[in-house]
Order: structure tokens, then sequence, then C-alpha cells
């Protein structure tokens, strides 16, 4: 892969995988023209590598773009077939996450693993609103069954507030977030697994995701409560309906790495 190409591609050293962050630093730069004609999946030594014209694609850290997942691979080099004439990289989140994984997380696993676990110390799930009655049905109505599966499925019992105070959590109950997220053993599931976390500002919701229990839309509903509750009452901004849009594409694209992955 050309440097100038791989230089846009994320992430770079010390940044974020905050894919927000990272789609936001892409529209600064000027986007690399397409170079290859046809992107594949090439089984091999330790996996599916993406190759563009048959030739290896690397990370911005030089690194052979491989996964175990033939289906995640293929996923890849869907996003690469579908660019026009020129490569943004905004609009490959699957890429980004992965290269993410091979380029970060990878090196950082228990960094990575503490930071979703910091989530769970004030989790959006755990703080309520005092009114109006209809904002404070639609959050139990949400949330309620996701913190009886952290309690009852993940040994995670968490407390919840009315309000922004902040209140901490019993200790027993992150210790259990901790073991669930320790088990996440695949750098690529980890990444995914963060990004979840990250977009929906719940490591409960990230893990429900990955466990089976919400689908990725209904973590995203549920992430997006509040936000819906003030849009059906004072209407939606143009421009955070777009923003809202982008995110949602990483959201879906870090569950589809994660149970393409782990």
């Amino acid at each position: 892969m050309r440097e100038d190409l791989a230089n846009q591609l994320l992430p770079q050293h010390g940044e974020p995988i905050d894919p927000v962050a990272m789609a936001r630093r892409d529209l600064q730069k000027v986007l690399p023209r397409r170079f290859f004609k046809e992107a594949s999946a090439l089984e091999g030594e330790g996996g599916f590598a993406l190759v563009l014209d048959g030739k290896s694609a690397h990370t911005p850290g030089r690194l052979p773009i491989r996964t175990p997942s033939q289906a995640l691979t293929e996923a890849l080099a869907g996003e690469w077939n579908a660019q026009g004439a020129f490569i943004d990289p905004s609009s490959m989140p699957l890429t980004r996450i992965v290269n993410s994984a091979l380029d970060g997380v990878c090196r950082e696993m228990d960094e990575v693993r503490a930071e979703i676990v910091k989530y769970a110390g004030s989790d959006l799930l755990c703080y309520r609103a005092g009114e109006p009655e209809s904002l404070v049905a639609a959050q139990a109505q949400a949330w309620d069954p996701i913190l009886a599966w952290a309690r009852d499925d993940l040994g995670a019992r968490l407390i919840c507030a009315q309000g922004v105070i902040f209140a901490a959590q019993p200790a027993p109950a992150i210790e259990a977030v901790a073991r669930v997220v320790e088990d996440v053993a695949s750098p690529l599931a980890l990444a995914a697994l963060s990004v979840m976390t990250t977009i929906t500002g719940s490591a409960l919701l990230a893990l429900a995701v990955a466990h089976g229990r919400l689908t990725a839309a209904q973590a995203w509903a549920s992430a997006h409560v509040d936000e819906d509750f003030q849009i059906r009452n004072w209407g939606e901004d143009e421009e955070a309906a777009v923003r809202r849009a982008k995110r949602w594409l990483d959201m879906e694209a870090a569950a589809k790495v994660y149970a393409l992955s782990a």
C-alpha cells in the first residue's frame, strides 16, 4: 500500500480508537486517488489477507491486513471495492476498526480493557431523569432489562442515581464487569467492544451486544433514549442528524467486527 494512503488510514501512533474523532481527522485531509482495480480476501498462513490487485494491503503501521475470518476480510474487501475515484477512509468503518486492532489494540490489550471497565463506573444506564414521567418511563423500559441482565448473567449489580451527580459503583460490580471484559481475547473483538462502548457511553450496552442480549440497533436505540426524547419535543437539528447517522455506521461496523472475530 502506498505510504500516502497508509497515512490516511487509522490509527496513527498515539491516536485514539474513537471513530468519531478519526472521521473528523479524515475530513481535514486530501483524499488519495484509487490505485487498485479489485480488492479480495486471500487465504494463507495466519488467516485471510486483504489483497489489492493480488498484493497484500497493509495497516498504517505496515502490518499485513489479515483476520482469522474469511467473512470479515471479505467485508473489508467490500469496503475497498465500494470506493470511487478517491479513497475515503471515513466511509470505511470496518477497515478503521481492524487497523486499530492490528496496529494499536493488540499491543495495549490491558489498557483498552481498563478503559472499557472505566465506562461501567459511570455507565449511561445508571443515571436517570427525575422528570418528566414520560422520560423516566422510557429510560426504565429501555435500561432496566439490561441492568437486570448484567446482575443475573454477569454478576454485576450496579446502582442507579438520579441526575448527573456521580455515584460510585460497588467494587464487586466493577470487578464482575472486568472479568467479563478480560475474557475478550481477540484484539479485533476488543477493538470492536471499545468502539461500541465509546459510541453508546455504556459498557453494559456494548457487552449486551457482544453477548447477543441486544442487537446493535437495539443498543443504539437504548443509548439514545434521552436524545430521542428531546427530538420528539423540540425537533431535530440537521447537522446533529448527520453526525448521528455517521456514528451509527461505526456502531454497526463494530458489532459486525465483534460477531465475526470473537
